[in-house]
């Protein structure tokens, strides 16, 4: 090998060996500190596209899943309040059936036609008031909650009906104050038929809300295990392995003192020069 003092191409060649393994070594460093592999696009531009792609999706199904969970709330709320209204109902169907039966005085057929009257007017309440989330829960037109995995393809409508409820419309039965009424025994025989009706259609809206909810709680329940699937799918792209990694740092840690080493000794070729004009 011929000596000069213009260039050194061993210690260019040495320093930058050396350069590449200080950029491994601190890469490493990174992953270490941060527990993700990926910490730039130049890391792992492909890793880094499906791991977002991953995450979106995730963000997706965690919406989806609360989705799902909202809906249950609402038609949970819905069906405590059918409840109510069943009880309100049964204790209405008493009233009916004392009433005709033609024992009542004209003063206690009254009295068993104002409490009646109270109770519709409370169900009517129940109807108007009962809300979730600010949003009033009886309706005849469907409510729609949407479940997807992110992805067209993957989205699905569950469509549910409370069914509308009111003073005037329970269990799809109409009720009219001329013709519901307790005042006499003819008119509370009319009457306890439309209850009669009236609790089954409740009976049936809970039946309907009962399958509501189930659905939901199964598509809430898909897409979050759907959920932990990509999140682990994502970690697995992301996280840092730790057993490969202290292993790389031990590797560029000693490549890194053998290339000081090495450029110490590359450089100190040159002081040899010196001798030879001695």
């Amino acid at each position: 090998m011929s000596l000069g003092i213009l260039t050194n191409v061993a210690a260019t060649y040495a320093e930058n060996n050396l350069n590449q393994t200080q950029g491994s070594l601190q890469n490493v460093l990174q992953q270490l500190s941060s527990g993700s592999r990926i910490n730039s696009g130049a890391d792992d531009a492909a890793g880094l596209s499906v791991a977002d792609g991953l995450r979106a999706n995730e963000a997706a199904l965690t919406q989806s899943a609360q989705n799902a969970q909202n809906g249950v709330g609402l038609l949970q709320t819905a069906d405590g309040a059918l409840s109510q209204v069943t009880n309100l109902l049964d204790r209405a169907t008493t009233l009916a059936t004392e009433a005709s039966n033609g024992g009542l005085t004209a003063a206690q057929s009254t009295a068993a036609d104002t409490e009646f009257q109270s109770i519709i007017t409370e169900i009517g309440n129940i109807g108007g008031k009962t809300n979730f989330n600010s949003t009033g829960v009886f309706s005849a037109v469907a409510t729609n909650f949407v479940v997807t995995d992110g992805t067209t393809a993957g989205t699905t409508t569950i469509a549910t009906t409370t069914g509308a409820l009111s003073s005037t419309s329970i269990g799809g039965v109409t009720f009219a104050p001329a013709t519901d009424t307790l005042t006499t025994a003819a008119l509370a025989k009319t009457t306890l038929t439309d209850i009669t009706n009236a609790i089954s259609g409740i009976s049936a809206q809970r039946g309907t809300l009962g399958a509501g909810i189930n659905q939901l709680n199964a598509a809430a329940n898909v897409a979050s295990s759907e959920e932990v699937n990509l999140s682990s799918a994502e970690s697995s792209i992301r996280s840092t392995n730790y057993g490969q990694a202290t292993s790389d740092l031990a590797k560029f840690q000693v490549l890194s003192q053998t290339g000081i080493s090495a450029l110490a000794q590359a450089n100190s070729v040159q002081q040899e020069i010196l001798k030879l004009l001695q």
